[in-house]
């Protein structure tokens, strides 16, 4: 096999591929990506509702205006990173948008698979186990949709890199450049949290309280500060559990699921059979490897990652667990933790098993399943 020929340089083949397929199919318009409705492009009540992308499409037009064309304004642009850099790229010019929201997600979703094949191999494990996270159904939908997760997962293994050659190398000044990418990786989606706490439970259970109130301070404070300038600017701040149509978090584990069969019973077992093996059992097998780690002291910052990753899902709001795709969605950074669990440990049982993952590409490449 050519030495050019690494995990990163198929995503990015695998990724232009799609992304002109998609193009072809569409006329050229790079707007196919970002699914506008005219419910809110034209303010019609009765109008198509189009997808999430299209809210970064409207704020990366207009910057201070877009939240006009927004369900839940604030809740959109608490995710300002991936439409601010699209609005920089395209030099202002709105017409170029729809072009300048693909190419960061394409680049994203090809740095995060660099920078998860680089941990895999930092830790003996094949880089070609990087495929799981570069092809996983979940980001990949982030193409195809113009939606947030590459940027954001994709800033959060970059920070792990940075930590890890920090840890090899002892060098030290490294640490706050991840801590950047860190806060970046919140600013694109709020979910990068998630490994953020992870980060941070890992370091109460070392005792290391120093780095942890840096940790909390430098992604924290730019976080809380912009979710007040939201508040200030439009009335709320963005965190939230999802959109116009979204309900609320759950109290009960897996109660967003058991819900589905109140409403019908036979759309419950279908729903059952495709998110039992890739979020439901996977979630439970993170929950349980990562406690087992912990309570017998073999920490690691990817254990904390992992238990935090798996932790929050159990939780998520019926109108989540309702739609494959948004599972797929949100379980982005359990199948980036899980790689890195399986290099780690050195299991090739976990990586192989991680594999199955790229099943979720079906949510992908099959258009009908997509809000198209």
């Amino acid at each position: 096999m050519r030495r050019w020929l690494r995990p990163w340089v198929v995503v990015l083949l695998v990724g232009l591929a799609y992304v002109g397929i998609t193009l072809a199919r569409f006329g050229g318009d790079p707007l196919a990506f970002a699914l506008v409705g005219t419910r809110y492009a034209e303010g019609d009540p009765e109008g198509t509702p189009g997808y999430d992308g299209q809210f970064a499409y409207f704020i990366a037009r207009d910057p201070l205006g877009g939240w006009r064309h927004c369900d839940v304004p604030a809740y959109r642009y608490q995710r300002i990173l991936h439409p601010l850099l699209a609005w920089a790229l395209a030099l202002s010019h709105p017409e170029a948008v729809g072009w300048t929201l693909v190419a960061v997600n394409l680049a994203a979703l090809v740095g995060g698979t660099w920078a998860t094949e680089r941990l895999l191999a930092a830790r003996g494990a094949s880089p070609w186990y990087a495929l799981t996270y570069g092809l996983y159904g979940g980001l990949m939908a982030g193409l195809r949709l113009d939606l947030a997760e590459p940027l954001a997962v994709g800033l959060v293994q970059g920070a792990l890199l940075i930590r890890e050659k920090r840890n090899l190398q002892l060098a030290t000044r490294n640490s706050q450049f991840a801590m950047l990418l860190l806060t970046l990786a919140a600013l694109a989606k709020e979910t990068a949290l998630v490994a953020v706490a992870g980060l941070l439970l890992h370091l109460a259970l070392e005792r290391r309280w120093g780095e942890a109130v840096r940790l909390g301070l430098m992604v924290g404070l730019p976080f809380l500060a912009w979710q007040g300038t939201l508040w200030a600017w439009l009335g709320r701040p963005g965190l939230g559990s999802g959109g116009e149509m979204a309900t609320s978090f759950e109290l009960v584990p897996f109660g967003g699921l058991w819900q589905v069969a109140t409403v019908s019973r036979p759309v419950f077992w279908r729903l059952l059979a495709v998110e039992g093996p890739l979020f439901v059992l996977p979630t439970l097998w993170a929950l349980a490897a990562a406690a087992q780690d912990i309570a017998k002291v073999r920490r690691h910052p990817w254990v904390g990652i992992l238990f935090a990753q798996a932790a929050v899902l159990p939780f998520l709001p019926h109108s989540t667990w309702r739609e494959p795709l948004a599972m797929a969605r949100l379980t982005t950074g359990l199948v980036a933790a899980t790689v890195l669990y399986g290099a780690l440990r050195r299991s090739r049982r976990v990586l192989r098993w991680s594999l199955v993952w790229l099943a979720t590409l079906a949510l992908v490449l099959n258009e009908r399943t997509l809000p198209v």
